[in-house]
């Protein structure tokens, strides 16, 4: 399997959060263009999710991990009127804001603390963020934690991560399982990109 290159494989290699959003300060003038020509799959796959859980109409939706806001334009066309959007880079975040889709827009870090009220969000989605050298099972807690109960939480997670123990820490929080998709490529113009699973689950 060839090794990734280029931005993508600089944030796979990163060690720490600052590594991770140092790499994607420097990508985020061509991320969308990047994404789009490898053909990009994981924000349609989990907005698909999203909309066969999620009534249209509620309110906030947190798109954690937002990057450039690639889904941005999709929530208020799927019926979500209100979302929210976090990430650890500022560079992605300012292209995300020149989008305008998003309600607000701050950084923050999957995996540590949340600013964010218990129960505050109808839904959260984070797509792209559980792979490799990214966020792993220790973010759940805190994005179960700020999901309202009987609120939905969609993720994309990496192969190799999920068969690694995020699934069975995922059964492990108090949420129920709603749907797990077949493995699919993220991104299938890569050929160094191994196989992905999408997952829904409802908060208890």
């Amino acid at each position: 399997m060839a090794d990734h290159k280029g931005h993508l494989g600089a944030v796979y290699d990163a060690k720490t959060p600052e590594q991770v959003a140092a790499g994607y300060d420097a990508w985020a003038a061509s991320y969308d263009a990047e994404m789009a020509s490898a053909g990009y799959r994981h924000p349609t796959i989990g907005l698909a999710l999203l909309a066969r859980h999620l009534p249209r109409g509620v309110a906030p939706v947190l798109d954690a991990g937002v990057g450039t806001g690639l889904a941005g334009a999709w929530f208020g066309i799927l019926g979500w009127p209100e979302v929210w959007g976090v990430d650890i880079s500022d560079g992605m975040l300012s292209v995300a804001a020149r989008k305008g889709s998003y309600a607000r827009l701050s950084r923050a870090v999957l995996g540590e603390k949340l600013d964010f009220a218990g129960g505050q969000f109808a839904a959260v989605i984070s797509t792209g963020v559980f792979t490799t050298g990214h966020v792993g099972a220790e973010a759940l807690p805190e994005l179960i934690r700020i999901t309202a109960k009987g609120g939905v939480i969609v993720l994309t997670v990496k192969g190799a991560l999920w068969e690694a123990g995020f699934e069975a820490a995922l059964r492990a929080q108090p949420v129920d399982l709603l749907e797990v998709t077949a493995p699919y490529l993220s991104m299938p113009g890569d050929p160094a990109t191994t196989p992905s699973r999408a997952v829904a689950v409802r908060v208890r």
